[in-house]
Formats: C-alpha cells, structure tokens, sequence
C-alpha cells in the first residue's frame, strides 16, 4: 500500500440511488487498511451538464465538489465510478480552462494526479478474498476503458475473489446509458442495451459485474423490461461479500 489516507467520492447515483455501493466501497477499503473519510460537501463531478455543452453550469457544479475534495486531508481520491472518475481526472482541467478560471484548473490538475478509479486502486493491494464463485459477465464501460485504461483490475479481482470471468461477445460495448444520450435518445438507448444483454444470455454468466453504477442500473432496467432476473451487482458489493 503506498497510501494510507482515502477520501470517498461516491457520486451522486450511488449517493442517491444505490447507497450499498457507497457502504461496500467503504468496507472494502478499510480490511485493505485504508483510512477512509467522505467529503460532506462534495456533490456532483458536473458531467451531466457538461455532456450537453453547458460548461458555466457544469463548472459551478464541479467548483463545489473541487473545493470539498481538495479541502480534504487525504493521499488519495477513491472514485467508485469510471465516468465520474474521468470528469474530475481527465476532463476538469479542460473544463475550467473553457469557462476561464485557471485557479480551479490549477487544483483540479494538482488534485487530478490523486484521483484513482476503485479498482484502480484496490487492485493495487493485496486484498484477500473468497467466495463460492460463480460464472460472472464483466462489463466494461466506456470511460472507464477508454479513456482511464482500465481493463484488467476489476477481472483480476473478481477472479481472486473466487468467480469465474466468462467472456462475451458485448463486453466492451456501450451499454447505451451515456448520461442524457438515454433520456433523448431512447430508441437507440435500448437498442445498445439489448444488443449487450443478447450477447450476455448466451455466455453462461451468472452475474452481471461492472464499476459504473448508472451502466448497472440501465442495464437491469432494461433486464427487468425484458423479464430477466440475473442478479447485477458493482464490483465494490462483490468484494464486500468476498472479504473476511
């Protein structure tokens, strides 16, 4: 372990809608010997606005959740979210850059080279666990994957956790959420999302596992439309049930 310190930034949607993703990631963190705190006052990263070009908007929102992130003491910034976890690394420096506020483009930057993805991070330790494993369809979403290059953590430790990762055809396929892309697009949202879940009926999985809890919610929105009833799960509540 290179870092002891760990400020949470559980994003809004697990804040909101899936807060056992939060409590897990937290559990999970501290067998690994972490310290872990939550920023009160952190709020939102900004991308929903960002993503439909509102950068003033979306900069007020980050400014919030910038200053309660750098304000806190810690060596790292566990983000438990892919796509959030690219807005504050990849895309804030650019983001206050546009809207002209190069005081906040200066921390994001500083602040940028602490943020690490939750696999990212756990994979980096020695985390022991052990299940009764069962055949689990890993997805990989797009930030995440693209632009972090985060590929092999969450699979290595679903498979030292006792499961087996079974591969699929629509792994690395969008699953058609995108933020507001579903909300105005909806047809070509469900059709994304059918085309990964047909490819995931035929691959003997078990368990559907990702990092990104607004991909798992859309897609198991979807399963429920379709009247599948595989458990979906974030890799954070998988290792939690794992541990010791």
């Amino acid at each position: 372990m290179t870092a002891s310190r760990v400020a949470l930034f559980p994003t809004c949607v697990v804040d909101t809608v899936a807060p056992q993703v939060g409590v897990s990631a937290v559990r999970v963190l501290r067998r690994a010997g972490y310290e872990v705190s939550v920023p009160r006052d952190a709020t939102c990263c900004g991308q929903p606005a960002w993503n439909v070009g509102l950068a003033e908007e979306a900069a007020t929102v980050a400014r919030t959740t910038l200053r309660a992130l750098t304000d806190e003491a810690s060596d790292v910034v566990c983000v438990p979210a892919g796509s959030c976890a690219t807005m504050i690394r990849v895309t804030w420096p650019e983001l206050f850059s546009i809207v002209g506020d190069p005081h906040a483009r200066r921390l994001s930057e500083e602040l940028g080279s602490r943020v690490k993805e939750f696999s990212e991070l756990v994979a980096a330790d020695p985390v022991s666990a052990s299940a009764e494993g069962v055949r689990v369809g890993y997805h990989h979403s797009c930030h995440m994957l693209r632009e972090l290059g985060v590929r092999e953590e969450p699979l290595d430790l679903l498979r030292r956790s006792g499961h087996e990762v079974v591969a699929w055809t629509g792994d690395d396929r969008c699953c058609g959420f995108g933020g507001l892309f579903s909300v105005k697009q909806p047809e070509i949202s469900v059709a994304m999302a059918d085309d990964k879940l047909d490819s995931l009926a035929s691959s003997g999985a078990e368990m559907l596992v990702g990092c990104d809890q607004s991909c798992l919610l859309h897609l198991e929105g979807r399963m429920a439309r379709r009247g599948e009833t595989m458990p979906v799960r974030h890799l954070a509540e998988v290792l939690d049930e794992a541990m010791p």
